[in-house]
């Protein structure tokens, strides 16, 4: 039908095709299949879901929403599907429930499908909605339910668990647990249809389409549902009640008749097989009765499948086995055991469960309490393999992998062999060869594999068979007699043979010379679990999974009876008594086999010296230090002492005279390196000695020599139990060992500074022992004396202090870690600790090595890391000792007392200042996280490291005075300098800070961190003025402010500053009231840099002038003014009241007209210069009065105006007079022109070129900021002048005296043009190094502006110095030359005013040059056959050539497109910068050239390369995003580069980092307007990937501003044709022009490309009548020629081609080269002729005809060409 890829209608819920064809089916009488199936041989059993009839009843019934979700249910996509069922799930919890219930007639089909759908998100999701469902309709469920209920129980029977777990949970909430057998009690025969269906009938291909399901998909499904058919029936059966149970019976006996049910159990897959042993269970369970029927089958299929060691189906098999022998009697009847049973437990056995002992092995013991007489005849060969089988698989592969394996496997064993042992109990002769057996063959041989086997040593084997040997001591009596039974001598029997082999294994093991070192542990580990075996660790000692068993005494020898555990305990299993071990043996046996062996093991150490074999001996004397076993050693020793008293303390105690005769030597014998199990075979004698023995001895082993080493272990052991360091008490704090110690330390320090590499190799014991004995502490008391420690710690602080003596202390780094070490320990562990001077001066040794840079202590990373730590330790030990105080000789005081002394005297670099700061910050952290911010010892602390006033002076005096210059130069600050000198200002910082600055940055850090942000009420209260250190932290901050961060150290400083987060000052931790009034005072007493810091403080904290006024009481408090008085004057002026400042200026003009009387004038007129600055209001006849005072100076003080005077001997008063006049002046000529007279406009006028003769003549003295001053100000003056006369209004020049304007005009502006003009010239003569502190950049900055105002005939006629260079061709007249050679070179000056000023200077000239050059390079003849070119002015390219060269070398490594990013201000930058102004100047003298004119210097440029290299350079220079700074978010209107115009003015510097790429878009932008086609001819020459990015770019920013502008300038065009009209069309960038002349109409339309200019411009054609057509084509293609190849605008094109149309009518004939009359490039015309044909051709074309074809005849004749 083709509708395959329609769009569905949305909405459209008409039913496909196949649902129609089905209503109509079933309106027919025919039936819809109800059944989830295929097979069309099924009856009507199998239709349990009901068949829907018709998709029109479920229109009406069923909300449309949920039809809309049910149809996606039968989708066949997966993604779709899923997302339904998610769907119908959220919407029943969110729909009425009356819109659910709706659904239900239609659920039962759609989830008996989709829970067993392939997909197990789908089936899980399937239930998850089924729960919302339930948990909506409750009880409306109920009549569907028989519909479900099959399915139901499937899915909670599901492989896939979150599946099964989401149905289980969904019948929990549909019925609650006492329910639930009753609702499936409802629904028993249709669940048990369902499951038997899938059982019985269903395959692989019924379950699933063959045509739409995949083999591997459909058997999958096959398989997983007969996996939960077969536990569906399980649960079925545990969860109904037993009468329904009964009831169902004939229907599973119909099931269990089947011969497929009994193939489940060799089915191919273990899930299957799995499931079907579970029903197995089950069905033994609830229907023994038909369990009994099928025995006959049923035995074979559990007791013959015990070797199915699937993990899925072991568990269950083994489970149905005990079952099976519990339940059926006759179940051996079935089976053979010897020859199906039998081999394969055996073989299975031997094999260790396959990996599966945990669950087989458990199963073991139940299963021999139920095994027949006839199965296990003969008993002794049965029990002999059996054992030998279980054993065997020990030495698996999983069990020898495994230690938890293992463990099951033994706890097994053993089991069994009590088990069989207690039912063996009888005299009879068979029953005594199976205990022998058991003992002999089985029990010792396992112990004898364990004893070299560590996985078998370290799981419960041995405690096993401890428990054992406890139970059969029990029953022989040997704890409670009461406890003994009949068989008495049999177990005494029992035990005896079993030590009896056990001693003769043990000695076969021990009393070897070559003895197995892993043997003897594990007797020694056996003997200790023997002796102690409640201490074992028992976590390996695996309980039974399925079966608890429990030990009983056998009464008789009848079978025990067995009991069964419900659900839990599915299987009966025998009744035993369990006997916990309690105690150690008691046997004899065991203490005889322990003195043999000590015995044995003497021998061997005193006759073979045998290590191994001590310890052996040092190992069983750990666990039997008994009288007996010590007696037998010294008995064997059989030494006798002459001492008579100590003869008999050894008598009386024989583990003292081992001790002393035997241990004592082997621990003196210096070869011997392992001496732990001799110190823990001394403490085993020491058990058998008094407290007083014990200390005796231990003073006696002190003095011995002995290596430090075992005394470190000796007291280490001795420590280990309280107990025992009870008893070591006297000796630990005795003066034997304190002195020990006290030598140990002093030998130690002496040997670490002689020779500190033999300390580390040989001394790690020695330090270890003292880190012990000084942090191990018992009770908070220490381990040895306190006098001995207090020494101890004296003795490494003197140690520690020469280490800072020293110049290398590298080499004493192995004894200043094992110091930190002992310290750290110490201080860790050690409470109360610091309360001991020696420690606290050890501390702050610590702390100052922490706080110094490593370049001087030489200090490692790892070990200054190490110091840290123990800092950190140590005070923090300190603080918490709550009566700690700040006192004098204390560790924090001394510690404050040294940092400041650092600070305040000590040079620090950048590096000691951090080192020592945080340092000190980590001190302060360390106080904060045991105290509080604001405590009294922070307090104290702080206080303690702050400066006094004194000394905050001092520092601060002792900062460089070169801040002053860059207020001074701005206008911001009015002071002096006592005795300036030219080395004054060479500032070169070194690398050091100032004391001022090191002092600033650790307070304003140490009040940060300590001290929390107070506000105005709880400030008064803190005990801390912090207004102090706070505003010298911003008289610091000002001062890297106004040097403006230079050198790089202050830089350095600044940016430490800022990563505190210091560099916007503390105004926080002060009151904003109490820091204002602290600057304020600092302002008026001491001016300068404070009143700079005041100001910076009002304008960033944002204070009125209520605030400021509340300062001062009275104004008049300001008066008489004093430079500081006058500095914060100045700060204050701006923000005060208005009549504050009326009155200030009533002040100043009354001591300036009573000047004879004042002595300070600078002061008043600076007063009332401030005033007028702010904008105050002043009468004119105040301004006239002031202003005839200054007239009268200028009478009678004219040195005070400095005319003609040597600067450099003037002072910095004199000049600031003289300065504070030119202001006045200034604000003169700006605010009150009207007002002066023709005598007052002389003297200002005069007055300014005098000072500027002045600067002139004092060039030499620039390096005077005062002098730079003084020469800013003049050419300010100038600027204003000049802006006056160029902008005032006409009625205001009117007003102004008569002559001024035309004495302005004739004679001043020349004076000032020539004084002005040589002045940048004189001073970078004077000052040749840019970089250097004293060079005037400011001055050069101010004079650049006024040279800007020189006027262009100022220029043309300079009287600058003539200046020529030799062999440069020039038509420029001589002053222009002059003016071109002598300014260009400065564009490469490194001085960015400079090159600016200089590019405005050039800029006004340039329109002119071309004027010079006349028609272009005559002086070629017509015979030269080359195009002709010119070269644009030579001073300027000559700039360019090296510009361009140097340009290379910076660009050298970037390709086109990668944006170069330089550093502002920088060498490269000035390098740039100049490129790019030359080319704008080029750009512009090229845009003013006449056509003709401007091929030829096109032509130059073509041949220089010139353009082509500008061009790559752009590319490198231009951002990738010109986005215009200050612009957000690129959008449609953002502002670019390109459509912003570029400013370049000398005084602006906050924009220069977006200068340069600016400027480089400047330039491109004006090259591809006035050289297009040079710019499309080097665009088609370039490689792709370059020209592809140019491209890019150029569609994207430049083309659409360009097209526009062109579009736009032939409409505002102003240019008028004969006889052609031009119209354009913005939107279609379109231009069309109409020529029409006579008959004659042509109409050509002209149409930019989308990549202007790179892209050839189009011409179309329009109308045309009384034109021929090759007429026609040879005017388009001359007029497309024009518009590819002219370096102009499209203007421009079409007059070239509008003269050579009309040329052509005129009568002259094209060129029969290029079909043009007028030359496309040099506009010339066909001169030169054929003597044979008459014919005209272009010069420029036939010198390319010539050297193309390489011939000289005519193109049209053939003839030569003469």
């Amino acid at each position: 039908m083709g509708g395959k890829n329609k769009q569905r209608t949305k909405g459209n819920v008409r039913p496909s095709s196949s649902g129609r064809a089905a209503e109509a089916l079933a309106r027919e009488g025919g039936v819809i299949p109800g059944f989830v199936g295929f097979d069309t041989t099924v009856t009507s059993e199998l239709s349990y879901v009901p068949a829907v009839h018709g998709a029109e009843e479920i229109d009406n019934l069923v909300d449309a929403e949920f039809r809309l979700v049910l149809r996606k249910l039968s989708k066949r996509d997966v993604v779709t599907r899923l997302k339904a069922v998610q769907d119908f799930g959220s919407m029943c919890q969110e729909r009425d429930a009356e819109d659910v219930k709706g659904v239900l007639p239609y659920w039962p089909r759609i989830y008996c499908k989709i829970s067993m759908d392939h997909d197990r998100r789908i089936r899980e999701a399937t239930q998850q909605a089924f729960e919302q469902l339930v948990l909506k309709v409750r009880r409306s469920l109920a009549p569907f339910l028989k519909s479900l209920m099959g399915h139901w129980i499937l899915s909670q029977c599901d492989t896939y668990t979150p599946a099964a777990s989401a149905a289980c949970q969904a019948f929990k909430a549909a019925f609650s647990p006492s329910k639930q057998p009753e609702a499936l009690s409802f629904c028993k025969d249709e669940i048990l249809t369902v499951l038997q269906d899938v059982l019985l009938k269903e395959t692989a291909d019924t379950l699933s389409d063959p045509q739409s399901v995949t083999d591997e998909e459909r058997e999958a499904k096959y398989v997983r549902m007969l996996t939960s058919s077969l536990l569906g029936v399980k649960r079925l059966l545990s969860l109904l009640l037993q009468n329904d149970r009964v009831a169902l019976e004939q229907r599973l006996a119909d099931l269990v008749n089947s011969g497929k049910f009994w193939k489940y159990s060799k089915h191919k897959t273990p899930q299957v097989r799995g499931a079907f042993f579970e029903m197995i269970c089950a069905l033994c369970e609830f229907t023994p009765g038909l369990v009994q029927v099928e025995a006959a089958r049923l035995c074979p299929a559990v007791l013959l499948s015990i070797d199915d060691t699937d993990p899925i189906v072991l568990p269950p098999v083994w489970e149905a086995v005990l079952h099976v022998v519990s339940m059926i009697a006759d179940c051996w009847a079935h089976v053979n055991a010897k020859k199906g049973f039998l081999p394969k437990l055996w073989s299975l056995l031997k094999e260790g469960g396959k990996g599966l002992a945990k669950s087989l092995h458990p199963n073991l013991m139940p299963l021999l309490s139920k095994l027949p007489p006839q199965v296990t005849e003969p008993t002794f060969d049965f029990y002999t393999n059996f054992f030998t089988s279980v054993i065997q698989g020990l030495s698996s592969e999983r069990a020898v992998m495994s230690p938890s394996e293992s463990a099951v496997i033994v706890t097994s064993v053993v089991e069994c062999l009590r088990y069989c042992i207690l039912h063996n109990t009888e005299e009879e002769e068979d029953q005594r060869k199976i205990r022998t057996m058991l003992i002999s063959q089985q029990v010792v041989p396992l112990v004898e594999k364990a004893l070299v086997n560590p996985l078998l040593q370290n799981g419960p084997l041995f405690l096993l068979i401890a428990e054992m040997l406890i139970s059969w001591e029990r029953r022989v009596g040997l704890y409670n007699k009461d406890e003994a039974n009949g068989n008495k001598d049999i177990f005494q029997g029992l035990l005896a043979d079993f030590w009896e082999s056990l001693g003769i294994l043990f000695v076969h093991y021990v009393d070897n010379e070559e003895a197995d070192q892993q043997a003897l542990e594990g007797v020694a580990t056996l003997m200790q679990v023997m002796r102690n075996p409640e201490r074992v660790n028992i976590k390996h000692i695996q309980k039974a999974r399925y079966v608890k068993i429990c030990f009983s005494k056998p009464e008789d020898n009848d079978k025990t009876e067995a009991e069964g555990d419900g659900a839990e305990m599915p299987v009966q299993t025998v009744s035993l008594v369990n006997e916990k071990a309690l105690g150690s043996l008691q046997a004899q046996h065991f203490e005889d086999v322990v003195c043999q062996l000590a015995q044995l093991c003497l021998l061997h150490v005193n006759e073979r010296n045998s290590e191994r074999h001590l310890v052996f001996l040092s190992l069983l004397l750990r666990s039997f230090h008994t009288p007996r076993v010590f007696s037998t050693l010294v008995k064997l020793d059989g030494k006798v002492t002459k001492d008579g008293e100590r003869h008999e303390v050894h008598m009386k105690n024989p583990a003292l005279q081992f001790l002393l005769d035997r241990v004592l030597v082997w621990l003196s014998d210096k070869s011997r390196r392992e001496t732990g199990h001799l110190v823990e075979m001394l403490f085993s004698s020491l058990h058998c000695c008094s407290q007083q023995e014990t200390t005796r001895i231990l003073n006696h082993i002190s003095t011995v020599d002995l290596q430090w080493g075992i005394i470190l272990q000796i007291i280490q052991r001795a420590c280990a139990d309280p107990e025992t360091l009870k008893n070591c008490n006297d000796w630990l704090k005795g003066s034997v060992l304190g002195e020990q110690l006290l030598g140990l330390t002093e030998e130690l320090c002496s040997v670490g500074c002689s020779s500190p590499t033999s300390a580390s190799s040989t001394s790690s014991h020695s330090w270890t022992l003292i880190s012990l004995v000084l942090s191990q502490h018992h009770k908070n008391v220490p381990l040895i004396g306190e006098v001995y420690m207090e020494k101890i710690l004296e003795k490494l602080h003197a140690t520690l202090s020469e280490t800072k003596s020293l110049s290398d202390a590298g080499n004493m780094e192995p004894l200043i870690s094992f110091i930190c070490d002992v310290a750290s320990t110490f201080f860790s562990s050690v409470q109360n600790c610091l309360l001991l001077l020696s420690a606290e001066e050890l501390l702050l040794t610590v702390f100052q090595l922490t706080a110094q840079d490593q370049t001087h202590t030489h200090l490692s990373d790892s070990l200054l890391d190490k110091l840290k730590s123990v800092c950190f330790t140590g005070v923090r030990s300190l603080i918490q000792h709550p009566e700690y105080e700040v006192k004098k000789g204390g560790c924090l005081h001394s510690a404050a007392i040294w940092v400041k002394n650092q600070l305040l005297t000590v040079s620090l670099d950048i590096k000691s200042l951090q080192v020592l700061v945080l340092a000190v910050q980590s001190l302060l952290e360390t106080i904060i996280s045991v105290c509080e911010q604001n405590s009294s010892i922070l307090v104290e602390f702080c206080t303690l490291l702050t400066p006094s006033q004194t000394e905050w002076t001092k520092i601060r005096q002792a900062l460089p005075p070169q801040w002053i210059k860059n207020p001074l130069l701005s206008s911001r600050h009015r002071g002096v300098c006592e005795k300036p000198s030219m080395d004054m200002w060479k500032f070169r910082l070194s690398s050091r800070l100032p004391a001022h600055l090191c002092a600033c940055a650790m307070l304003g850090k140490v009040v940060k961190t300590a001290f929390t942000p107070c506000d105005q009420q709880n400030w008064e209260c803190s005990s801390v003025n912090l207004q102090y250190t706070v505003s010298e932290l911003l008289y610091a901050l000002q001062w890297c402010k106004e040097v403006e961060y230079s050198p790089a150290v202050v830089s350095a400083y600044h940016s430490l500053l800022t990563d505190w987060g210091l560099s916007e000052g503390l105004h926080n931790q002060v009151p904003k009231k109490k820091l204002l009034e602290e600057l304020y005072l600092r302002s008026v007493e001491d001016g300068g840099l404070w009143s700079l810091t005041l100001d910076n403080y009002i304008h960033t904290s944002s204070h009125t002038s209520e605030t400021v006024k509340k300062l001062y009481s009275s104004i008049n408090d300001l008066f008489p003014v004093s430079q500081s008085k006058l500095s914060t004057l100045q700060v204050l002026c701006p923000i005060m009241t208005k009549e504050d400042r009326e009155t200030l200026i009533f002040l100043a003009t009354a001591g300036l007209i009573n000047w004879q009387q004042n002595d300070n004038l600078y002061g008043c007129l600076a007063v009332l210069l401030c005033c007028l600055k702010a904008n105050t209001q002043i009468e004119e006849k105040i301004v006239q009065a002031i202003l005839a005072t200054v007239m009268e100076w200028r009478n009678s003080k004219e040195d005070w105006f400095l005319f003609s005077s040597d600067l450099s001997k003037a002072t910095p008063e004199q000049l600031n007079l003289t300065v504070e006049m030119m202001r006045f002046l200034s604000w003169l000529v700006t605010h009150c022109p009207a007002l002066l007279s023709t005598n007052q406009w002389d003297f200002l006028l005069c007055s300014m070129l005098a000072w500027l003769e002045t600067a002139s003549e004092n060039v030499s003295s620039l390096w005077n900021p005062w002098v730079q001053l003084f020469v800013c100000e003049n050419t300010a003056l100038i600027v204003k002048l000049n802006e006056f006369f160029a902008s005032s209004s006409p009625e205001l020049l009117e007003n102004l005296p008569a002559e001024l304007t035309g004495e302005w005009r004739d004679f001043f502006v020349e004076g000032i043009s020539t004084l002005l003009l040589p002045l940048p010239i004189n001073i970078i003569d004077a000052f040749t190094e840019p970089d250097d502190p004293l060079f005037p950049l400011v001055v050069l900055q101010s004079v650049g502006v006024a040279l800007t105002y020189v006027p262009l005939p100022q220029l043309n006629q300079n009287s600058l110095p003539p200046r020529f260079i030799a062999d440069q061709k020039t038509n420029l007249p001589e002053p222009l030359q002059t003016l071109l050679n002598t300014i260009c070179p400065l564009l490469l000056f490194k001085a960015r005013p400079l090159q600016i000023a200089v590019y405005h200077l050039l800029e006004k000239v340039m329109p002119q040059l071309p004027e010079c050059d006349g028609e272009g390079d005559n002086s070629k003849s017509d015979d030269d056959h080359d195009e002709p070119c010119l070269s644009p002015p030579a001073a300027l390219m000559s700039i360019l050539s090296t510009c361009e060269e140097l340009c290379d070398s910076i660009l050298a490594g970037l390709q086109v497109g990668e944006f170069a990013v330089v550093q502002p201000l920088s060498v490269e930058y000035s390098c740039i910068l100049g490129y790019l102004l030359a080319w704008k100047l080029l750009l512009t003298f090229f845009k003013s050239s006449p056509s003709h004119l401007r091929a030829h210097y096109a032509q130059y440029l073509k041949r220089s390369c010139s353009l082509n290299k500008l061009l790559l350079h752009l590319f490198k220079l231009m951002p990738e995003n010109p986005v215009f700074h200050g612009q957000g978010v690129e959008t449609k209107e953002t502002k670019t580069f390109f459509t912003e115009s570029l400013f370049l003015v000398v005084d602006k510097s906050d924009s220069v980092e977006w200068e340069l790429p600016h400027l480089a878009c400047s330039v491109y932008y004006s090259t591809v307007q006035d050289l297009p086609a040079m710019v499309r001819l080097w665009w088609n020459s370039q490689e792709k990937r370059v020209s592809a990015a140019v491209e890019r770019f150029t569609i994207k920013y430049v083309s659409p501003v360009l097209s526009a502008e062109e579009i736009s300038s032939v409409h505002s065009s102003t240019q008028m044709f004969d006889s052609m009209t031009v119209k354009a069309r913005s939107a279609a960038r379109e231009v069309i022009a109409t020529y029409s002349v006579d008959d004659i109409f042509i109409e050509l339309v002209i149409q930019l490309p989308q990549n202007y200019p790179l892209g050839s411009i189009s011409v179309e054609s329009g109308r045309r009548v009384g034109v021929a057509v090759q007429q026609w084509r040879n005017w388009m293609l001359q007029l497309s020629t024009y518009l590819t190849h002219q370096n102009g605008s499209i203007m421009e094109g079409l007059a070239l081609w509008k003269n050579n149309v009309d040329k052509r009518f005129e009568g002259i004939e094209d060129c029969m080269i290029c079909f043009s009359v007028i030359h496309g490039s040099n506009y010339s015309l066909p001169k030169k002729a054929c003597h044979t044909c008459k014919k005209k051709f272009h010069s420029a074309c036939l010198y390319k005809w010539f050297t193309s074809s390489n011939k000289s005849t005519c193109p049209l004749c053939r003839e030569t060409f003469f």
